[in-house]
């Protein structure tokens, strides 16, 4: 009995030393893993602060967004010639909101539609369709000055959600124009201007919007109208109003 005692106390003590010579080997591994651990922590930790400020600037939103072509969430101030004014909502961590909404700071970001020159009826089909305070959603294709190139989009119901961008050129109130930010020799350039082409050739097939030929009538009667002895006579029954 006594020397079984011993051998298993001997074969105890070579395992804890086997197993003090392994930690020590991996004692470098080990600190590695939790350094990186700890430096992935804090890059996640960055990226969910950046993901959860509230950018009220064109100017406040990295450049790493633009380049990834994120998509932000926002609420629907003003329509102007100029651009969409939105209210930019930024993620919010639950438990926090409140807080962060003390610290957010004010400003609406100008979202212009990329890739689509309106026309006089599209801004009033936007004055139309969306309504203030509206949640929109807006993907940064590029950033000129102090304003966004983004595809808008508009949820209409649970599951569908509809592009400004082509709803337009498809209603035939407005025309595709160059897609300011990006490159024109990038793959996402002649991507996104394919499906804004295919949509403008959709109101021309239809003759809508802008794309709407007069009829035989019409063109008579422009043509009477403004002919040189309709204007004579204009003038004339002028003339005899004021004399």
């Amino acid at each position: 009995m006594a020397e079984r005692r011993s051998g298993a106390a001997e074969g105890l003590a070579q395992g804890l030393a086997r197993l003090s010579e392994w930690a020590d080997a991996h004692l470098g591994l080990l600190r590695s893993l939790s350094t990186g651990m700890a430096v992935a922590g804090v890059l996640v930790l960055a990226r969910s602060v950046r993901m959860t400020t509230k950018f009220t600037s064109a100017l406040d939103i990295p450049v790493k967004f633009v380049e990834k072509n994120v998509k932000l969430r926002g609420k629907l101030h003003h329509i102007t010639e100029k651009g969409l004014e939105v209210e930019h909502i930024p993620i919010s961590i639950p438990f926090l909101a409140s807080i962060q909404r003390k610290w957010q700071s004010k400003g609406l970001l100008l979202v212009r539609l990329a890739g689509v020159e309106l026309a006089p009826s599209g801004m009033a089909w936007l004055q139309q369709e969306l309504k203030p305070k509206q949640v929109i959603w807006f993907q940064l294709l590029g950033r000129e000055d102090l304003a966004l190139e983004c595809l808008v989009l508009v949820n209409k119901g649970r599951f569908l959600s509809v592009c400004l961008n082509e709803e337009i050129l498809r209603q035939g109130l407005g025309r595709t124009a160059c897609i300011e930010g990006l490159h024109h020799d990038s793959r996402l350039y002649w991507k996104l201007h394919k499906r804004l082409l295919r949509a403008e050739l959709k109101a021309l097939k239809k003759n809508k919007g802008i794309w709407k030929e007069e009829s035989y009538s019409e063109r008579i009667r422009d043509r009477i109208s403004n002919s040189k002895l309709v204007q004579t006579l204009k003038q004339f029954a002028s003339w005899l109003r004021s004399s």
